[in-house]
């Protein structure tokens, strides 16, 4: 089942998160600043071949008790990482968009876990005039939103 936009929304409203990156989609650096900015705790696990300092490169290096994790992986399918994210307490999966698979889609279902998929976490976390403000408008006048 798709999640409502309240639920999108309040998947925003964690104190903490888990970001998996590959450092191809922009907007997950947006994101992870953006929380930051917002006093969020983010974790990076940055699989690419120049990570950032003090990212993590795996998720085994995550804290246990986590709930909320945001991938966004072009080089691998997301859903390699999703069993492990689960085993750390994600509950709660956000796939960026167009990084959606078959695979991670179907792997969480199958660990019962939530999942978002089909938009970009700026489309929420954004504000003001910028390109995720323009795309945020158009999406609530057509109902994607």
């Amino acid at each position: 089942m798709e999640p409502t936009t309240s639920e999108r929304e309040n998947f925003w409203n964690a104190k903490t998160y888990a970001f998996v990156t590959d450092n191809t989609k922009p907007a997950m650096k947006w994101a992870i600043s953006e929380l930051k900015n917002r006093g969020k705790d983010v974790y990076v696990i940055d699989l690419s071949d120049k990570p950032e300092p003090g990212s993590l490169r795996k998720v085994s290096e995550l804290p246990a008790g986590l709930n909320r994790a945001v991938l966004g992986v072009t080089i691998t399918d997301p859903g390699n990482f999703i069993s492990a994210l689960k085993e750390k307490g994600i509950t709660k999966i956000w796939l960026h968009w167009k990084t959606e698979t078959e695979k991670a889609v179907d792997t969480c279902k199958a660990e019962g876990l939530e999942c978002m998929t089909e938009h970009c976490p700026m489309m929420y976390l954004g504000s003001g005039f910028s390109i995720h403000g323009i795309h945020r408008t158009i999406a609530k006048m057509t109902g994607k939103y």
